[in-house]
């Protein structure tokens, strides 16, 4: 299995506290979001990553470069020339020839989870399958689960009918990689280069293909998108990764 990171954003809500620097590199117990990602992976046994970059690409360059990779861990770095009016569905689309052959996880740059979360996502038993919260979350995706399967995906659905939260993590299996990867293609080509990526699961999901899930089991995790989202994870989430760690 193979992951991407999609980092490529500029992170304008937050840059009042954080300054000109990517999100991914936000410091968690004097290391970055990036690095728990990266150590998150490696745990689950996956050591191919690529990692789509575009705004302050070079920092976050940098600090791959001056960090202590582990041995096993292969690092790739695809540049999205036009970060600043685009969103994710084209940053995973210029993945796309890397990422053909095999399974993969996407995995957007501003979460910060523990580790454990991966465990039952990284081996689906669906075509596709969405790391969710039973919780709601403001300001974050949320999904509709009908029996075994996500249905519906989107910022606009109610308190009164979500099902899920979405965490921002998804598994491809290899079964469905082409298909989504021709989907993907096509809303690009369709000049839908500013939407989310998720719009190309929507799209399957109402096709008929299998969208399912895993939980996070109440376990820590944040998206971190502006100063109230960081303070949250400050106090909530930070705390909690650092208890799992010394456990």
């Amino acid at each position: 299995m193979k992951a991407v990171i999609l980092a490529a954003g500029q992170g304008t809500r937050i840059r009042s506290i954080h300054g000109e620097h990517p999100k991914c590199l936000i410091e968690v117990d004097e290391t970055t979001i990036l690095d728990h990602q990266l150590e998150a992976l490696s745990m689950a046994g996956i050591h191919e990553v690529a990692i789509v970059v575009g705004y302050e690409k070079q920092q976050i360059v940098a600090h791959i470069r001056d960090r202590r990779l582990s041995d096993s861990q292969r690092i790739h770095f695809i540049e999205n020339p036009a970060f600043a009016i685009t969103n994710n569905i084209y940053s995973l689309w210029l993945a796309s020839d890397w990422l053909r052959g095999d399974s993969f996880i996407v995995l957007n740059a501003d979460v910060i989870f523990d580790p454990d979360i991966l465990n039952s996502a990284v081996q689906p038993y669906a075509a596709i399958s969405m790391i969710v919260d039973p919780l709601w979350r403001d300001e974050t995706m949320k999904v509709i689960i009908e029996g075994d399967r996500v249905t519906r995906m989107s910022k606009k659905i109610s308190r009164e009918e979500f099902s899920g939260t979405y965490i921002g993590l998804t598994v491809f299996s290899r079964s469905i990689q082409q298909r989504f990867l021709s989907k993907l293609n096509d809303l690009v080509l369709a000049e839908r280069a500013n939407e989310f990526f998720n719009l190309a699961v929507q799209e399957l999901a109402d096709e008929g293909v299998h969208i399912g899930y895993t939980s996070t089991d109440g376990l820590a995790w944040a998206e971190i998108d502006d100063p109230l989202d960081l303070t949250f994870a400050q106090q909530s989430v930070f705390p909690n990764l650092t208890a799992a760690r010394i456990a």
